[in-house]
């Protein structure tokens, strides 16, 4: 009776938005953490919408680990304790799911496009995709597996051309270190990743990225600690409060 009641005083806080979603006899509402492993390319939007999550619901802690989706599948496979997940591509949710790993229904909230980043001065001075094949430039892209990276290689075939790349990074988190740093000419990231670094960067859209679009899923995962706080975080993330947020940060809707 206790697990239903708190699951309906929950309900209630989430959809009013309100602060106290639980409380004790003394009205204080217990302490819970809601462990989320999402993609690295989230990190600003998830940060956000986590921060208002929990100002909307006293108690609750929310923590991240950002991480490649491929990296991110490997570590629940393992049995890393996380309550939901957040893929940047449908292939690595897929995984998830054929491993046993997701408890609820993947739920499609965002989608995402490639854009070159290069150092605010360009020092390669690359202006079109096809430049970065050319070997006048430094290149950095994700490694295949990693949904960055998967992307990369399907706008190579589309472009017809073939990239060689200095390096292959884990997560597009990397890949734009490279190029902040100075260690790259350019890289290929997602525009979301462009707009955050702001002026650290210079972004270069193309056209061939219109035709290979990252979808981005999220779900519960099996045996959460809080099955009912998990599946409101996800509520949470497609709902008008988590897609606002997506927007601010330059997502578009699935």
């Amino acid at each position: 009776m206790r697990r239903l009641v708190a699951a309906v005083l929950l309900l209630a806080g989430l959809a009013g938005c309100s602060r106290g979603v639980v409380s004790d006899s003394e009205g204080q509402a217990p302490s819970r953490t809601l462990h989320v492993f999402a993609a690295a390319s989230l990190q600003g939007a998830f940060t956000e919408i986590g921060k208002r999550f929990e100002d909307a619901n006293e108690g609750v802690t929310v923590k991240f680990t950002f991480a490649g989706s491929s990296d991110l599948v490997a570590q629940i496979q393992q049995g890393a304790p996380a309550d939901v997940f957040a893929s940047a591509d449908t292939a690595n949710m897929d995984k998830a799911v054929k491993a046993g790993a997701v408890g609820g229904t993947p739920q499609d909230f965002a989608t995402n496009t490639l854009e070159i980043v290069t150092p605010p001065d360009n020092p390669a001075h690359v202006t079109s995709l096809d430049e970065l094949a050319d070997g006048g430039a430094k290149v950095v892209v994700c490694a295949p597996e990693v949904p960055c990276g998967a992307a990369a290689k399907r706008v190579e075939k589309a472009a017809g051309i073939t990239i060689k790349p200095v390096s292959e990074e884990q997560s597009v988190t990397d890949v734009l270190g490279k190029v902040v740093s100075g260690e790259a000419d350019a890289g290929l990231v997602y525009a979301t990743d462009v707009l955050g670094a702001g002026a650290k960067v210079h972004g270069v859209p193309f056209p061939e990225s219109a035709g290979v679009v990252n979808t981005y899923p999220i779900a519960s995962l099996r045996g959460a600690d809080d099955e009912t706080l998990a599946a409101y975080f996800t509520d949470y993330v497609t709902g008008p409060q988590g897609q606002s947020v997506l927007s601010t940060f330059g997502f578009q809707k699935p």
